[in-house]
């Protein structure tokens, strides 16, 4: 499906909150909104360290997991970005995590508080619904490496399908650090998921591109390219 550009209309710049906006997929994404004309609030526990500097980007440093720190940083935003990971080390084979459902436990009520509506949330392919698309080959090694991140990724998206929020999931495939690619893929139609490789980058632009696009509300597409 093609994706539109997301510039942000009239005088007032629409802000956006990224959590987990220090590294990866967040980074990126704070990165991309900069250049479409958002004004961007960064929001980490290592924010006010990112050597990142624009005359719209606030950094906000704070714990995902603190309903304090995440109300406080929803204060006049539009729209949530949340895009959490979890170290790759011993952890992630031995569990247990909980790190993106505890985190969204405590995003979904402070947004209903401030009375922001619009999340778009990074998940991955094989949370949720789209496990049933690991080829048979795959489920096994995916399980033994993701299976305790990816479980709770489930229930993460499982609260926010179940929240009144007006929510877009977002599942890339394997990711990379090249740049954004203009051919990348937005697989709406569980038929046609399926595992792949895609970019931060290219992942980035379309949850900007996706942030005003009615196309992709309540909507939890795969990405590949």
């Amino acid at each position: 499906n093609p994706i539109a550009s997301c510039r942000p209309q009239g005088d007032i710049m629409q802000k956006i909150l990224v959590m987990g906006g220090s590294s990866g997929i967040g980074l990126a994404t704070v990165n991309a909104a900069l250049d479409a004309g958002f004004s961007v609030r960064m929001f980490s526990r290592h924010a006010d360290t990112s050597p990142l500097t624009h005359p719209l980007l606030e950094k906000v440093a704070g714990d995902a997991l603190s309903s304090a720190a995440v109300t406080e940083a929803l204060e006049g935003v539009d729209a949530v970005v949340q895009s959490l990971g979890v170290p790759f080390n011993l952890r992630l084979f031995t569990g247990p995590i909980d790190l993106f459902s505890a985190a969204t436990k405590v995003l979904l009520p402070a947004m209903q508080q401030h009375g922001v509506t619009r999340l778009l949330a990074v998940t991955g392919f094989g949370a949720g619904t789209s496990q049933a698309a690991i080829h048979p080959l795959q489920r096994a090694g995916f399980n033994l490496v993701f299976g305790r991140a990816y479980a709770d990724k489930t229930r993460q998206e499982e609260m926010i399908v179940n929240s009144a929020l007006d929510w877009t999931i977002v599942r890339p495939g394997v990711l990379t650090n090249g740049p954004a690619r203009p051919n990348y893929k937005a697989l709406a139609d569980p038929e046609t998921w399926r595992n792949g490789v895609t970019s931060r980058a290219s992942v980035a632009d379309f949850i900007v591109k996706s942030l005003n696009d009615p196309q992709w509300r309540h909507a939890a597409p795969v990405l590949v390219n």
